[in-house]
């Protein structure tokens, strides 16, 4: 499956505000300054239909965008950012967990890891409330072009025997690069499975 087309369809503070119009969604999320916006520009071919910053916890609403008229790409706030306050914190957490619990026409969220980064106790927890609530999502680890083959291959290993210690499987794990547009396709495709079956059950 390839984009064709991508628009951005909006701003919303919480998910009674988004649209209510059936389409599929499929929602990114990670820790800030994963690479959440550089994979998404990826996915879609657009350099900046989802703005990249050196700052993290740009991303403050639920963003969406429309892919090729048929599904929605949901840009949701990092998660772990510690430089806004106690109350703003809180606020981002009732914002992304309320999406995320009640969304109908979510379909599957990409949980985004750092693949260069050891394995993260707020990524883990993060996940394992995923779990809790029985919400479907992915993995995908990011940032993969900086790391020798070896190096990569120890990184996710050691992410997998973490998550291991509380899962007895792993849901299904994408390995991207928006420097190499590595996993884009495996990506699309996944998505483009998902999104029929869902069509095909109305």
């Amino acid at each position: 499956m390839d984009v064709n087309h991508t628009a951005f369809a909006g701003s919303f503070p919480s998910e009674s505000q988004c649209p209510k119009d059936g389409r599929p969604e499929f929602a990114f999320i990670g820790r800030s300054n994963v690479g959440k916006s550089s994979l998404i520009n990826m996915l879609t071919g657009r350099k900046n239909i989802a703005h990249t910053s050196r700052t993290p916890g740009k991303t403050q609403l639920i963003n969406y965008f429309l892919v090729d008229g048929e599904w929605y790409l949901v840009d949701l706030p990092g998660y772990g950012y510690a430089r806004i306050s106690k109350r703003k914190r809180q606020e981002w957490r009732r914002m992304i967990e309320g999406y995320l619990q009640k969304r109908e026409a979510l379909q599957c969220a990409f949980i985004l890891l750092d693949a260069n980064v050891p394995p993260q106790q707020i990524d883990i927890d993060f996940i394992n409330w995923m779990g809790e609530s029985r919400i479907p999502f992915v993995i995908a680890y990011t940032k993969t072009d900086r790391l020798k083959p070896q190096e990569l291959e120890a990184n996710i290993e050691n992410i997998q025997q973490a998550l291991l210690q509380h899962w007895n499987e792993l849901p299904r794990q994408f390995i991207t690069s928006s420097v190499g547009v590595k996993g884009r396709e495996n990506i699309l495709q996944f998505i483009n499975e998902v999104k029929d079956r869902y069509f095909k059950a109305l």
